[in-house]
């Protein structure tokens, strides 16, 4: 459970890194133009949801198989 919690939060925080990353490096100066990449904490949201979605695919748990 521990570990299901510090995978999240690790993609999480990894995410909004990238997003702020993303916004530092080639993000534009025009507000209108971009909106996601023009503002920081947009930038850090998507991220980190982005994250938040990706972390979904590492936690262990119970899969259907094909039959």
């Amino acid at each position: 459970m521990v570990k299901n919690i510090i995978i999240i939060a690790g993609l999480i925080l990894a995410g909004a890194l990238g997003g702020y990353a993303y916004y530092y490096f080639i993000g534009c100066n025009a507000a209108n133009a971009c909106p996601i990449t023009s503002n920081p904490f947009s930038s850090i949201g998507y991220g980190a949801l982005l994250g938040g979605v990706i972390s979904f695919n590492f936690i262990p748990g119970k899969r259907k198989k094909n039959s």
